[in-house]
């Protein structure tokens, strides 16, 4: 399955390598391999979106009450009542939401290019969702990365999610940060690898002690 949101990238890159192909099957000399040349790129760039923006069927593992991951990645840090993953190029860049609940506020701001692992992060593109739950209050934010500025929101304000439920993308390098609600623990470390709608990332105290 193909993340939504992606089908335009990749329809453009294989039309443009159609008509390259066409056009160096028809010329002749250094033209025609430049086209080519061209042609095997795209149909390179091709197979590598295709790969980049899949789209797995993911089941959320734990309880109900169990926060899963919002996305693919790495534990890069964990202060408080909120974790940082870290998404590569090469992980599924599908976002989804932790917990059910309803979604009462989105602010999409547009930013800069800085690596989203960077501290200075905080000026990139982002996406902040905050959602109502049974279990209290969850934030959570995508921010964008150094190679694109293109986040993909397929939620609105008073929209009702279910748990692992896709509720966006952010196009190459990126991050996502959580805040869970007050009566939740982390169950993950720094480092720890996650994999979003599916890794359990917090539970509520109780369960944990």
């Amino acid at each position: 399955m193909m993340a939504k949101g992606s089908f335009s990238w990749i329809g453009a890159v294989l039309l443009s390598t159609i008509v390259t192909g066409y056009s160096a099957w028809i010329s002749s000399g250094y033209l025609s391999i430049l086209l080519y040349f061209l042609s095997i790129t795209g149909m390179l760039l091709s197979i590598f979106f295709i790969i980049f923006f899949r789209d797995p069927q993911r089941k959320p593992l734990g309880n109900e009450d169990d926060a899963v991951s919002p996305a693919d990645g790495k534990v890069i840090s964990i202060k408080n009542r909120t974790v940082c993953i870290f998404m590569n190029i090469h992980n599924v860049h599908v976002n989804r939401a932790p917990l059910g609940g309803t979604v009462t506020h989105l602010d999409y701001k547009p930013g800069g290019y800085i690596p989203a692992f960077n501290k200075d992060s905080f000026v990139n593109e982002r996406n902040h969702v905050v959602l109502s739950t049974d279990h209290g209050t969850l934030e959570l934010t995508q921010i964008a990365g150094v190679l694109t500025r293109r986040i993909v929101s397929y939620i609105s304000e008073g929209s009702h999610v279910k748990r692992g439920e896709r509720i966006g993308m952010i196009r190459f390098g990126s991050r996502v940060d959580v805040v869970v609600p007050e009566i939740y623990e982390f169950t993950v470390g720094i480092n720890d690898k996650v994999k979003a709608g599916e890794t359990v990332i917090a539970m509520k105290k109780e369960k944990t002690r």
